[in-house]
């Protein structure tokens, strides 16, 4: 029992430590800050301009468009990095595969640049 308390003990001591650092941040944040807000910094928005309009109003649907295309091709190009990582492993199926699928974005990524979703004007 005692061999298994003491393959423990660093990850105690680590989370005892982390736990410990993390209160004393918060502790001293909360003794050390400056408690002087100004009236721009309590107002509800802090965009830099008062609100001009209901907040139910609509957006353009370019807004839209722009952020779901860019949240697909982070997605998709996130699909590199573990593909980069273990490159020498996966043999020359695993790096046409690859080629494949960057074919397909490219012809996406072609289509969408020749439709004009990614114009803001």
């Amino acid at each position: 029992m005692e061999t298994l308390a003491a393959q423990y003990l660093p990850i105690i001591i680590f989370l005892g430590l982390a736990i410990g650092l993390g209160l004393v941040l918060i502790l001293a944040a909360a003794v050390v800050a400056v408690r002087n807000p100004d009236p721009e910094k309590v107002s509800a928005y802090e965009c830099g301009f008062n609100a001009f309009d209901d907040a139910r109003m609509k957006f353009d649907v370019r807004f839209y468009l722009v952020s779901i295309l860019f949240i697909i091709f982070d997605l998709e190009v996130a699909f590199l990095f573990p593909w980069a990582v273990a490159f020498q492993d996966v043999g020359l199926v695993g790096f046409w595969s690859m080629m494949v699928f960057l074919a397909i974005l490219t012809i996406g990524f072609a289509y969408e640049w020749k439709k004009g979703a990614l114009e803001w004007e």
